[in-house]
């Protein structure tokens, strides 16, 4: 099994339809590079933000389709996502998305674990860096990214790389204390109710003004 990407999939038309019922300016992206670029920066700058693309996961993790993407080196991302969104219990720890080829230069076993199912020592000196993946026994749960399983997810953590120096991303679940979002108008409604700063669906972009506190 090399990938876990058997659920349904929407089209275009779909994801624009659900979007236009949030009243938010939609930027459409040309092509896959456009996409990953603007993405990349959404998160490099700190926005939290719903990763909605082709076929939905199938098992117990979100590997990169319906997952919630944040930069891991933000020191308070964790207490931000939980606060934002997620509303979950602190002392649960969100999980690193990792380059395949980067897992050695963090992590202190070489894994290969696409399906985010090997807990991992992060090493030391990289532990401070990545705070918000980095659970309180210095471990994370890895997920290992590589473009054969996940072309567009590896696009996007090498342009994150270009942005933070780090081959890595947070990726939570795209939910709040519910099954993880399917169809497009399950991720727009997620967006919209929880305090999420952007959302990428397909091709389209949509965000949140910043709020007075910035």
């Amino acid at each position: 099994m090399e990938h876990a990407f058997w659920g349904p999939e929407y089209s275009d038309r779909e994801h624009l339809k659900a979007l236009e019922k949030t009243g938010l300016a939609i930027e459409t992206c040309k092509d896959d590079d456009d996409l990953v670029q603007r993405t990349a920066q959404l998160i490099a700058d700190g926005r939290v933000t719903g990763w909605y693309q082709g076929r939905s996961e199938w098992g117990p993790r979100a590997l990169g389709n319906r997952s919630i993407l944040a930069n891991p080196c933000v020191p308070n991302m964790k207490a931000i996502i939980n606060e934002k969104i997620k509303r979950r219990e602190s002392f649960r720890p969100f999980a690193p998305s990792v380059l395949k080829e980067d897992v050695a230069t963090y992590f202190e076993q070489d894994i290969f674990s696409p399906f985010m199912m090997h807990v991992a020592k992060i090493k030391t000196e990289w532990r401070e860096k990545i705070p918000s993946v980095t659970h309180v026994d210095g471990t994370g749960r890895l997920q290992s990214v590589d473009p054969s399983s996940n072309r567009l997810y590896h696009s996007l953590i090498t342009a994150v790389k270009k942005h933070t120096g780090i081959g890595m991303v947070l990726n939570t679940s795209f939910n709040e204390n519910e099954p993880v979002v399917d169809r497009p108008e399950q991720a727009v409604d997620c967006f919209m109710r929880t305090d999420m700063d952007s959302l990428v669906i397909g091709r389209y972009i949509v965000s949140k003004p910043p709020s007075p506190k910035g």
